[in-house]
């Protein structure tokens, strides 16, 4: 969790600020799933259908983490983090890949734009991927 401290007088204030996810994935089913899994932890969480939605996305809500498909229409998921790597604002965001690709099949650009990990997403259950993106935060 992120805080904000306040003083008010001769007292402090906790203010506790949620941690923002955006989830960048073309099938609704996935992206929903993930999206109740960490609003039930506590997370803000913001959804984008492709690429090209997920950088505005990205660039409006300065999430803390992203998670990543790389298959999607418009926009793929290594096109939209080159881009996001570009923008002084998108350089050090973490980013998790969730892919059904095989590792072989990933792009190498997307090894080399500062990913955090890469999920193949038939072997994680929610939960999972949750407790990854927390030891991600907290790295």
């Amino acid at each position: 969790m992120r805080f904000l401290l306040l003083r008010a007088t001769s007292r402090t204030i906790v203010v506790v600020m949620a941690i923002k996810v955006a989830i960048v994935e073309d099938d609704q089913t996935i992206s929903q799933m993930y999206r109740f899994k960490f609003e039930a932890e506590g997370y803000s969480v913001e959804t984008a259908e492709n690429g090209r939605l997920g950088l505005a996305l990205a660039e409006a809500m300065k999430p803390d983490i992203i998670l990543l498909d790389l298959m999607m229409p418009e926009m793929t998921g290594d096109e939209m983090l080159a881009e996001l790597r570009k923008k002084a604002w998108g350089k050090d965001i973490k980013v998790i890949i969730l892919t059904n690709m095989g590792e072989q099949e990933i792009p190498e650009a997307v090894k080399t734009l500062g990913v955090s990990a890469v999920i193949l997403k038939a072997d994680m259950t929610p939960r999972q991927v949750a407790d990854l993106v927390k030891k991600q935060l907290a790295a």
